[in-house]
């Protein structure tokens, strides 16, 4: 018996490395095939700090806590345990075998038996967190919804085998030894110990042996079993995340979220002045992803995070984050054509048309990621592909995309009405017809919704009067001002956003001129982010602060002074490209905190806000399947019994509004600029 379990071992562990380097450099091979991006090849020091920051610390597992702690314990188990393994080939030929050095030493031997224990309570606590969810959030409710259950129950049951084997080989050694009463050497596994106490040594020694050549097999299998499944990322993520989260877009803590990033074709960004006949515009086939993007998705651990939190999956919309990277994976991984279209309508495409024009881009899925997919930028990626190559995408942006064009706004709006709002007001406001005075402190942009939308308007009004009123001197552009471009960069149309970003770049340069310092302060967080950091791409950076921020500094100056006795009871809601994608959660509390409003939080705030749907050019579209995301947002405002929402976004402030008007509440929706304006006029 000795022979053959020696024999079965060996051949196990021969064919199961064998096999497992052959796919590994497969899966390598696909990987270096992929499109390359050297904007990951930078500051590698940093990266791997963040990196060995990021998996030790488990800071994204632990926003769900338990899971979090329980996982923590089963990945350091997975390494730690190594030496065990070790000692198992060792056993099947001789039973008293133990490691060189530590294999006998009470510090090893404790901790082995520690971890042991720990990842099996990690992973029976993942089994029934699992198991507890299926049956309290059924169907689309669940997290693991779409997700590939066989493959996490075998990986559950075979770290429950392999402890299972540690504990028992312990107990055998501790009985082989003939230990009689408990000692640290087996403090952990002493009762195991009792267990095989009464048996001969004969037979203690074959069930090592036995128990030893059941913990190979089951380790070498699972070996076998990831190896012919490529796609079976909930395995291979212990090899392929560290990488992963090394790769990272940014290596700190700041999301792949804000600025999209550049379009590139063969590594370099593409010219779209003079595009080369062999230029990659986005994502339309596997062979177009990048190496990084591959990553991602053979990464992917099917653990629904991202669909727990993405609007569109909770509106009964078809968008999934996790199953769109899960089909972009099986699309890459396995025999599909590498020239094969990623998205259509015909049963062999990955996407469906719905799905990819889903997505809002709030960003929500990339905040929660364990192993940092950026998913947004594949999505707009794709829809670059579906809108430059192949001209299809949702009818109602075709308007959008040619007012943009002709009108440099959204709304299709005459550029000579930008200027309207100022003759609502009963201050002056200074525009500017060339370079800024040396006097002006602040550029205001006004943005296209702050110009020619009636809600948003009355933010701009309330702004650019705080402003007045605190002596900050400030002047706006007028009719010069044209869209930044947000809609259609996150639409897909690179083309037109390029076009929309140079016209403003010459004309912030022209305006700027040799100013040092260039301060822009805007109430759209869209405008805020296109600017701010989309800009930098072509070279142009500026100083953006949002005017939460700035009136919050004003504030707290001692410029502005409101009157802490509002007795209003408020919510807040967090926008997407202010708060995931900047940031940026403090300064408008604190703004609401100093008028003395009540303010109640939505269950979903902060980073966990709840999107309002009009991000990603969604504002513009239609929502033709499942329910309105603003309407989801709405019930929560109203739930909480607050008189007023406060919102620091006009296409927000725009959503909402709609949503209270559809639920016919008398909530009352106003930007936290009024909320300060209120409170200060409320001693004049």
């Amino acid at each position: 018996m000795r022979a053959l379990l020696i024999i079965l071992s060996l051949l196990t562990t021969i064919s199961a490395l064998a096999l497992l380097l052959w796919r590994g450099g497969q899966l390598y091979q696909i990987f270096a095939a992929g499109q390359s991006d050297p904007t990951r090849s930078n500051r590698y020091r940093r990266r791997l700090a963040w990196a060995a920051h990021e998996i030790l610390s488990h800071s994204k597992m632990l926003r769900f806590t338990g899971s979090g702690i329980a996982h923590w314990f089963v990945m350091i188990g997975f390494v730690s345990l190594l030496g065990t393994l070790i000692t198992a080939y060792g056993q099947i030929f001789s039973p008293t075998f133990a490691l060189p050095l530590i294999g006998h030493w009470i510090g090893y031997e404790f901790f082995a038996e520690l971890i042991a224990w720990l990842t099996g309570i990690g992973i029976i606590t993942l089994i029934a967190i699992r198991q507890v969810t299926r049956i309290t959030r059924s169907g689309r409710a669940s997290r693991f919804f779409g997700s590939t259950g066989w493959k996490a129950y075998y990986v559950e049951a075979t770290i429950l085998a392999i402890v299972f084997c540690v504990i028992a080989l312990r107990g055998l050694e501790g009985a082989l030894s003939g230990i009689q009463s408990w000692n640290w050497h087996f403090a952990l596994s002493y009762p195991a110990v009792l267990a095989f106490n009464g048996l001969s040594f004969s037979i203690i020694e074959n069930l090592i042996r036995i128990v030893a050549t059941v913990k190979i097999v089951v380790s070498m299998a699972w070996f076998i079993v990831i190896a012919l499944n490529l796609t079976m990322g909930v395995a291979w993520h212990r090899f392929l995340a560290p990488f992963n989260i090394f790769f990272q877009r940014n290596p700190d803590r700041t999301p792949a979220l804000g600025e999209l990033p550049q379009m590139l074709s063969h590594g370099k960004p593409i010219n779209f002045e003079d595009p080369s006949e062999d230029d990659v515009f986005g994502i339309g086939k596997s062979a177009d992803i990048s190496w990084k993007g591959l990553l991602d998705m053979a990464s992917c651990t099917e653990c629904g995070r991202c669909q727990s939190q993405c609007p569109a999956w909770h509106t009964d919309k078809p968008l999934s984050p996790k199953m769109l990277i899960m089909a972009m994976r099986d699309h890459a991984l396995t025999k599909v054509p590498s020239e094969a279209a990623l998205v259509g309508n015909a049963h062999e495409n990955a996407i469906s048309p719905d799905i990819l024009w889903s997505c809002t881009t709030c960003g929500a899925c990339v905040n929660e990621c364990p192993v940092d997919i950026e998913h947004v930028d594949h999505i707009v990626n794709m829809r670059r592909f579906q809108v430059l190559v192949e001209s299809e995408f949702p009818s109602e942006l075709g308007g959008t995309f040619r007012n943009l064009e002709k009108a440099g706004n959204p709304w299709g709006a005459n550029r000579n009405d930008r200027n309207g709002w100022i003759s609502e007001v009963d201050f002056p406001v200074r525009v500017i017809e060339a370079e800024i005075p040396d006097d002006v402190e602040y550029l205001f942009w006004v943005g296209c919704a702050g110009a020619y939308e009636e809600r948003a308007k009355k933010t701009t009004k309330a702004v650019a009067e705080l402003l007045y009123m605190s002596g900050t001197t400030f002047a706006v552009l007028g009719k010069r001002e044209t869209c930044t471009g947000d809609p259609a960069r996150r639409a897909g149309n690179e083309f037109l956003y390029q076009i929309l970003a140079a016209e403003n770049i010459e004309t912030l340069t022209q305006t700027f001129g040799n100013r040092g310092v260039k301060k822009v302060v805007v109430t759209c967080p869209h405008c805020f982010t296109t600017i701010g950091r989309d800009y930098r791409q072509q070279g142009f950076e500026l100083e953006m602060v949002h005017h939460t921020q700035l009136l919050n500094q004003l504030i707290k100056s001692g410029k502005l002074k409101p009157v802490a006795h509002d007795a209003k009871k408020l919510t807040y809601h967090d926008p997407c490209y202010l708060g995931r994608h900047n940031q940026i959660y403090m300064p408008p509390r604190e703004l609401l905190e100093s008028t003395g409003v009540e303010i109640s939080e939505m269950p979903r705030n902060q980073d966990r806000s709840f999107c309002c749907g009009a991000g990603g050019g969604r504002m513009w579209m239609e929502e033709k399947i499942g329910t309105r995301i603003n309407l989801n947002r709405v019930d929560e405002a109203i739930a909480t019994g607050a008189e007023e929402v406060a919102v620091a976004c006009p296409f927000c402030r725009v959503m909402v509004s709609d949503g209270v008007t559809a639920r016919e509440s008398d909530i009352q929706v106003l930007d936290v600029a009024q909320v300060l304006l209120r409170s200060i006029k409320s001693q004049e």
